[in-house]
């Protein structure tokens, strides 16, 4: 099968596209024909060797324990070296693609889709008729975040680029701010919850836009290992005084929240935003083009 996997030579780390061995699945195991997958920036950031998390595909063949699928089944999950023709994992990584879900919708959903969900839900514990603020409204995370607030019953304002600004409002969102134009932390409004997606503001800075009881979520994985270490070590410090709440957090699999998570795309109540499709051959311009921090919504990977 063909797989991308990274190499070293001279210059650095390379992704090539490498024949390799079709995986072969252990006894609670399922091997996925895989259709599609997205690009999440732990692609480039962890040192695995065959990148791709986010996948969508068809059962090929399952382990001799596997109770929940069968060959032909559509599913999406997560896995190790999802940038391939088929890719490998537990069953419990899985769940069924709700009929009518595209495969390329259903890639992009999982760490994203998750993210977002817990995020808002499970972190800032957001509430109907509270103040939300997403900052990077328009990316991966934050397109999924103001589709769940806003049916979460909340009153949503996203942070982004000018060139953002009407995807974000078409996405629901009550309020845009264009940080071209205004810094969110000079913003009079006060939040119950912030879910900052982007790592490019100060836990004071922050702080002054929540309400006295209002909670900073930190999402995902931020580009330097110090702010991973130091942002929540300074809010909980703060926390006490403040009441206020800061949490950095990276979302885990759950097959519930997947399967909701699929739901809400059926009922219409999210639409994965989708920036760019590439073939499998073109998947390090695909992480390279993400690598550049500007991609609206998901980059999907397609494979024939």
């Amino acid at each position: 099968m063909k797989a991308a996997i990274y190499t070293k030579n001279k210059s650095g780390k390379v992704l090539e596209i490498r024949e390799l061995e079709q995986p072969v699945p252990k006894d609670k195991e399922v091997v996925v024909r895989v259709r599609a997958a997205s690009v999440n920036p732990l692609d480039w950031r962890m040192k695995n060797r065959r990148p791709g998390v986010d996948v969508a595909g068809q059962v090929v063949t399952v382990g001799k324990m596997v109770t929940r699928f069968a060959p032909g089944d559509a599913v999406f999950g997560l896995c190790k070296g999802a940038f391939a023709e088929y890719a490998c994992a537990m069953e419990d990584k899985f769940v069924a693609i709700p009929e009518g879900v595209t495969f390329e919708l259903a890639a992009a959903v999982p760490v994203a889709g998750l993210t977002a969900l817990q995020g808002l839900r499970d972190k800032g514990h957001l509430k109907p008729g509270q103040k939300v603020l997403i900052n990077g409204a328009a990316g991966g995370v934050g397109t999924f975040a103001v589709q769940i607030a806003k049916s979460f019953g909340a009153n949503v304002t996203g942070v982004c680029s000018t060139k953002n600004v009407e995807l974000v409002r078409s996405l629901g969102a009550d309020r845009v701010i264009d940080y071209t134009q205004q810094d969110f932390t000079q913003d009079s409004e006060r939040y119950d919850v912030l879910l900052d997606n982007v790592a490019n503001r100060t836990l004071s800075a922050m702080k002054g836009v929540l309400t006295p009881k209002g909670k900073c979520v930190m999402a995902g994985a931020p580009k330097e290992l110090w702010a991973v270490l130091s942002r929540p070590v300074k809010g909980f410090v703060w926390s006490p005084f403040l009441r206020q709440e800061f949490r950095f957090f990276i979302a885990k699999m759950n097959r519930g929240d997947l399967t909701t998570l699929g739901g809400m795309i059926k009922a219409g109540k999210i639409t994965p935003v989708i920036d760019r499709r590439y073939p499998l051959a073109e998947t390090a311009a695909a992480i390279a083009y993400v690598e550049e921090g500007h991609a609206r919504g998901k980059v999907v990977i397609t494979v024939e």
